[in-house]
């Protein structure tokens, strides 16, 4: 980085700030400092002066903001981000979050020396000294002795939770002698295995496959929280919380305050007496002041000699002020009203106090402007007059002016042009213009006065030094727009559901053959002292089904597509089979019409498209998100399509937000650079602005007409509309079903895009599919479409999948608490005071105006309005239009917004009652707010029962994963995808679907689908089953939790070769120790299965000593092999022809025990 640090050192104004540092006259004041050099300076700084640098600034976006500057000049740089102040109580914080914080905690205590970047408010947390924190970090080696009951009640003081299975950081799970715990700030789960008490081996586990991955030597792990404490401390703190605790509540009774001690005693009362009891609670921080004497702050974890940057002090104390007054009043009402102790209310520090410890380091304090500054007393005054570079806006002759200008004067210019291709072909396009610019790889070498280099690289804005003569331009002022930011790919935690995991006791399930019954559990049977396990299912009618573990594959969890229970079979009945066929039918009309369609559409001659052009590559790259794979997958697809001759017919699936309208820009541009027209047909009014604002931003500065057709333009606007469409004059026509009337015509229309095609009526598809003969036509879908769907219809529908969310521009801060209306109205108090909007979901229609009001009188300066889905549509869409346009600041309304609104200005959503709400719900209300650059915020309010706190505290863990994306957010997909499913099919085939159960209708399309594009068809389907005199099944000592036991018998059930059979003793081997024998036995039963399928055996029994095998009426078997194997040992094997042959062995004397060995020995004759 010598290009951007070296000429800072001549600088006379730089010298004196390193010599007040370095001969302690601080704080050292530097004004004249613009934001954009801040950064650079800071850098600087730490480059020379080699020492550690703690970057404090006004609030958590600015922090943001500098981080990603910063990451330009260092990667050594970390942010730390601040707890939410006035909701320092709430039952659950973000993950994320704390994961960040402890990221650098962990850095610090390794002594590494990032430069950290926070804002003020986040020394405001209490911690326990450093030294006690470090002493909780647990490192555990091999060969250890560890006390395992001491660990685990450890690893709960420093809040792990113990679950059954670990999905997601911060949990733990022991079963046997083998531990699962994933630690906050760790990449990967660790296992432990233990030995007795000794630690016999340690791996890297893969949460999503429950495998383990590479040995380690050792694994650390980090606490949950910041309070950390031993039990005995616990318990003291317990007993000072209950000391005040009874004095204020005596207080409270003596004043009549009835509600509020009751209050008291729910809150405080309960807390104390469950920390004595279990050690531990969800909201501790809270108590910080009860565990410690003396807690400090983070600036305790600091290195001595590291430098405190604050980054305009007086923004600072400013936002300080504010701060400290609203958590003053918050948590004096809060005191007042029983929730919180007159202890509590310094469970923060206060400014002042930061300040105080912030006098132990070296200050420099930065600012714009020259302003006297209260909270400091500087020794060395520094002016440093740095000025902005002016803005060009794509005016390159403007800025070629600039640089001959600069060149003239000696300047050493620096241009970062973002990515590498980008700088390289500026440099060219300069020296094309006679500058001369020279493009350089790395910036480690100075830049000669006079000079004009161009590198790749990014700043927020570029700066200029006049004293130095040296300046900095930067790609955001040169092109406009933000360039793209590089980004990790996130982990993604959470494994996909697989049909069967979660089939818990009464469970709808179908079977195969016999149809749909309820589950009820796993029994074991002993037949003649051998044991098994069954898995019972029961039917209408009182009939009882067993079914043996290994042909557990036969069973599927029923699927249906309504909350309605299904109709059971009768076991013997007809109705099953009557259903199934039934379907079928169906399937097969559908499939046939499908691949009809199909057949039509590939022969059909569309218009090919050329390759990509500059123009192109130019406009995606000024999109200003990093694509995802599967964007970029559905991109390519697109092209192709379009590139060649046939008709593109694709549809797009992604969930809200996952970038579709991105792919169909894309798309749209490439047509009207070929000079065709394309249509984008948009379901509501509002939709069609949106796109409509989306289109003109994006292809601003292009040759590109747009063109917005819907009831909100005026009759001249619209008439204007189509006689450009007509004449060819513009190339993009967006609007509503208005496109599809009679007067508009198109000169040479050649895309069309349809967005949510779901919600248009049968009489508008009709329309439309007049229009699309050989037209290309791309269907945008919101409604997930499940990937077995998917699967079963490759090859009839081009589909492309959006299944990775986008980079969350910022994670939404979700909250779960119980409603208190101080909380509301500070909620909305902090989106509205920073000029944002909030959403209020109140799910009544018949009480919603009287919650309004409500709200109303909570904020009586905000403008609230109520909607639901019962006003007319155009009342809708003049609210919506309102908010829309900023001027409601509050909407409180029904579930209706779940429906595609993008208002990026709405940041705040405040749910009542979530915990009655469906988690699928919960998740796209959620992903209405966080559409923009700022932290959003989720408030999801539950009504405090008096619930068994068992179930409430479940409920919250639900909706607690699920603002972790964790496993829960897979369940609400799946029923979302059902109502794709059924979106996708029509309604005719939504009655089907119900009737046996979704798994089986995909399967049954599948087939139907195969047999018609005339690939092999499938043999008939037959089921091989065993019954042989061995025990063979999981003994509860070694899989104790039956779902797991469950799932385990259904991955042995799918065993079909050698090597699944390996990985499956591996996999048993590392989750849950050494095989029992009856485990193994299990595995070779099932492996043997397998093998008598493949040769075609129907059943293979045991009776009375004898050995059968039935075989299908056409065995995949050699008869001379069989001949060879009869004459061989005769009169231990006998033949029996007939309609179903079969086969049978007499064991000799004491071979009966081992049936398996018999058979393999006779499959082996067979075989070779």
């Amino acid at each position: 980085m010598k290009a951007l640090t070296a000429p800072l050192t001549e600088l006379g104004s730089f010298q004196q700030i390193l010599e007040g540092i370095a001969k302690g006259n601080t704080p050292v004041f530097a004004t004249g400092v613009i934001d954009a050099a801040k950064n650079h300076l800071a850098y600087s700084l730490q480059a020379e002066t080699k020492r550690p640098l703690f970057l404090l600034t006004y609030s958590e976006l600015r922090a943001k903001e500098i981080l990603e500057d910063l990451t330009f000049f260092t990667k050594d740089c970390a942010y730390y981000p601040a707890k939410d102040i006035l909701f320092y109580s709430a039952d659950v914080h973000s993950m994320e979050m704390n994961r960040q914080r402890f990221l650098v905690l962990e850095r610090l205590l390794k002594g590494e020396t990032p430069i950290i970047v926070a804002s003020a408010e986040a020394l405001l947390d209490k911690y326990p000294p450093k030294e006690i924190f470090a002493s909780f970090r647990l490192t555990l080696r091999t060969g250890e002795i560890v006390e395992i009951a001491e660990l685990t009640r450890k690893l709960v003081r420093m809040g792990y939770e113990r679950t059954e299975l670990v999905e997601s950081p911060g949990q733990f799970s022991l079963r046997g002698g083998i531990l699962d715990i994933w630690s906050l700030t760790a990449e990967d789960a660790v296992r432990i295995e233990f030995w007795d008490d000794e630690i016999d081996s340690i791996r890297s586990m893969d949460a999503q496959s429950q495998r383990s991955v590479e040995k380690l030597e050792e694994a650390s792990i980090f606490p949950l929280r910041e309070m950390v404490y031993t039990e005995e401390q616990a318990v003291s703190a317990a007993e000072r919380i209950e000391q005040e605790y009874r004095k204020v509540l005596k207080n409270l009774e003596q004043k009549g305050e009835a509600e509020n001690a009751e209050r008291l005693r729910e809150h405080i009362g309960e807390d104390a007496e469950r920390l004595r009891a279990e050690k531990t609670l969800p909201a501790l921080g809270a108590y910080a002041d009860y565990f410690y004497e003396n807690p400090v702050s983070l600036l305790s974890y600091l290195r001595e000699d590291t430098l405190l940057v604050f980054d305009e002090p007086e923004r600072i104390r400013e936002h300080m002020d504010i701060l400290t007054e609203e958590y003053r009043e918050s948590v004096k009402g809060r005191i007042a009203q029983g929730y919180l102790l007159p202890g509590q209310s310094n469970m923060l520090y206060d400014y002042t106090e930061i300040l105080r410890q912030a006098e132990d380091f070296a200050e420099l304090l930065l600012a714009g402007l020259n302003q006297k500054t209260v909270d400091f007393r500087p020794k060395t005054m520094v002016n440093l007059s740095v000025r902005s570079t002016p803005s060009f806006q794509q005016r390159a002759d403007l800025f070629c002016e600039e640089l001959e200008y600069l060149k003239k004067n000696h300047f050493r210019t620096l241009i970062l042009a973002g990515s590498g291709t980008r700088a390289q072909r500026m440099a060219k396009e300069l020296q094309e213009m006679g500058l001369e610019a020279v493009y350089i790889d790395s910036l480690e070498k100075e830049v000669p006065k006079g000079a004009v280099r161009v590198a790749r690289g990014t700043l927020s804005k570029g700066f200029r030094y006049d004293y130095i003569d040296f300046a900095v331009f930067c790609d955001s002022e040169l092109f406009g727009g933000k360039e793209k930011k590089k980004r990790k790919k996130r982990r993604k935690n959470g494994a996909a559901i697989e049909s069967f995991t979660d089939l818990h006791i009464g469970d709808y399930v179908v079977h195969d053959n016999h149809g749909i019954g309820v589950f009820r559990g796993l029994e074991k049977i002993s037949v003649e002292g051998v044991q098994k396990d069954y898995m019972k299912i029961s039917y209408r009618d009182g009939g009882s089904l067993f079914v043996p573990v290994n042909q557990m594959d036969m069973v599927q969890k029923y699927i249906g597509t309504g909350s309605a229970a299904p109709k059971l079979n009768k076991l013997g009945g007809q109705d099953w089979a009557k259903a199934k066929a039934k379907a079928r039918k169906a399937v097969q009309i559908m499939a046939e019409d499908l691949v009809a369609l199909y057949a039509k559409r590939a022969a059909a001659q569309g218009f090919v498209y050329g390759a990509d052009t500059v123009w192109q590559q130019e406009f995606e790259e000024s999109f200003p998100y990093e694509e995802t794979d599967d964007q970029l997958n559905a991109i390519e697809d697109v092209k192709k399509d379009m590139e060649s001759s046939k008709v593109m017919d694709r549809l797009i699936c992604g969930d809200v937000g996952y970038g579709k309208t991105e792919v169909a820009i894309r798309a749209a541009f490439k047509a009207a650079q070929e000079g065709k027209q394309v249509a984008f047909l948009v379901p509501t009014t509002i939709l069609a602005q949106q796109h409509y604002n989306t289109f003109t931003q994006r292809m601003a500065g292009y040759p590109v007409h747009i063109e917005l057709l819907s009831r909100f333009r005026t009759p001249k606007q619209q008439k204007e509309s189509l006689q450009n469409i007509e004449k060819g004059y513009s190339e993009i026509l967006i609007g509503t079903h208005r496109i599809l009337s009679k007067d508009v015509k198109f000169k040479n229309l050649g895309l069309i895009i349809v967005d949510e095609e779901q919600r248009f009526g049968v009489a508008h598809k009709e329309k439309l599919k007049a229009l699309r003969e050989n037209v290309d036509v791309l269907t945008l879908s919101a409604t997930p479409i499940p990937r077995t769907l998917h699967m079963s219809l490759a090859g009839i529908r081009d589909m492309s999948l959006l299944e990775e969310p986008p980079q969350e521009r910022h994670p939404v801060q979700t909250y779960v608490m119980e409603n208190n209306p101080e909380f509301i109205r500070e909620a909305i108090h902090r989106e509205i005071s920073r000029g944002g909007q909030v959403y209020y979901l109140y799910n009544r229609v018949e009480s919603i105006s009287e919650e309004a009001f409500r709200v109303q009188r909570l904020v009586p300066d905000a403008n609230v309005t109520y909607a639901h889905g019962q006003m007319s549509e155009r009342e809708l869409e003049r609210i919506m239009g309102d908010f829309i346009s900023g001027e409601i600041d509050v909407l409180v309304c029904t579930t209706i917004i779940e429906t595609g609104m993008d208002i990026s200005n709405a940041n705040t959503i405040i749910i009542q009652d979530a915990d009655r709400m469906g988690l699928s719900q919960l998740y796209q209300l959620r992903g209405r707010v966080g559409r923009s650059n700022r932290i959003a915020y989720a408030y999801l309010m539950y009504k405090r029962d008096k619930m068994l706190r068992e179930a409430a505290e479940k409920r919250l863990q639900t909706i607690r994963e699920f603002t972790e994306f964790g496993s829960g957010f897979k369940i609400a997909m799946r029923d979302l995808e059902i109502r794709g499913a059924g979106n996708l099919l029509g309604a005719e085939q939504h009655g089907h679907m119900e009737a046996v159960g979704y798994d089986m209708y995909c399967r049954l399309l599948e087939e139907e689908v195969q047999s018609l594009k005339g690939d092999a068809p499938k043999e008939e389907k037959f089921e091989t089953s065993i019954d042989l005199n061995i025990s063979a099944f999981i003994p509860d000592f070694y899989i104790k939790n039956q779902e797991q036991r469950m799932e385990l018998y259904k991955k042995i059930a799918g065993i079909r070769t050698m090597e699944e059979y390996y990985d499956m003793q591996e996999e048993l081997e590392d989750r849950y120790g050494d095989l029992p024998k009856s485990v193994q036995l299990l595995l070779e039963v099932v492996l043997v299965k397998a093998e008598a399928h493949e040769m075609g055996i129907r059943a293979i029994s045991q009776k009375h000593g004898n050995l059968l095998l039935e075989f299908q009426p056409q065995p995949n078997i050699d008869p001379q092999k069989l001949m060879q194997l009869l004459a061989k040992e005769k009169g231990k094997y006998l033949f029996t022809a007939g309609a179903n042959p079969y086969l049978t062995i007499k064991p000799a004397r004491g071979e009966g025990e081992k049936p398996l060995e018999l058979i393999k020995k006779c499959f082996e004759a067979l075989k070779d």
